[in-house]
């Protein structure tokens, strides 16, 4: 959807009134969207809302969607990694060192803290002292490790759950004793 706005400049003649001069200016507003689809409905509103952010603000600014991607990241491991609240390098150790965490995600996870920090913090090259960008890409894999997270913690549990209450109510129909 496009909209089409404008406006005239106004003008104050001498009396007091008001009059519009000038041409009629015209504007075009399209809506944002995301660049991917929104995160999957087992996903608990405060973590969605953090993640449709950080996707919607992507193309205009990685840094922002680094930043809301580290934000959400951190809330997730406090809540429900539950970890000790601290620095979030140390969280992440000790998500990681919890042994919980699929390899692929454990090995990913600390990328959404160093993008972050690109974000957050300005970093210079040691080379050409310029401020260090966080790059699209950078900023999509933060996304992509999100929703990693997102799958384990959230998605693959309710799947399961939901198959092994349909398996649960197949034995009980047939007098057996539920999955153990």
């Amino acid at each position: 959807m496009v909209l089409a706005i404008g406006a005239y400049d106004v003008g104050q003649a001498q009396n007091g009134s008001f009059y519009r001069q000038g041409q009629k200016q015209a504007y075009l507003v399209r809506p944002r969207v995301a660049n991917r689809p929104p995160p999957p409905p087992e996903v608990p509103a405060t973590f969605a809302e953090d993640f449709r952010e950080a996707c919607l603000v992507i193309g205009d600014s990685p840094k922002a969607s680094a930043a809301l991607s580290r934000r959400c990241l951190q809330h997730l491991l406090r809540e429900i990694a539950k970890v000790k609240p601290g620095n979030l390098a140390n969280e992440i150790q000790e998500a990681i060192d919890s042994g919980k965490l699929p390899s692929h995600i454990a090995e990913s996870i600390d990328a959404i803290r160093n993008i972050g920090n690109f974000a957050a913090h300005p970093m210079k090259s040691t080379s050409s002292g310029e401020v260090l960008p966080v790059g699209a890409g950078e900023a999509e894999w933060n996304l992509d490790v999100l929703e990693g997270l997102f799958d384990f913690y959230f998605v693959q549990p309710a799947v399961l759950k939901k198959k092994r209450d349909a398996l649960n109510a197949k034995l009980q129909q047939a007098g057996k004793p539920p999955m153990k």
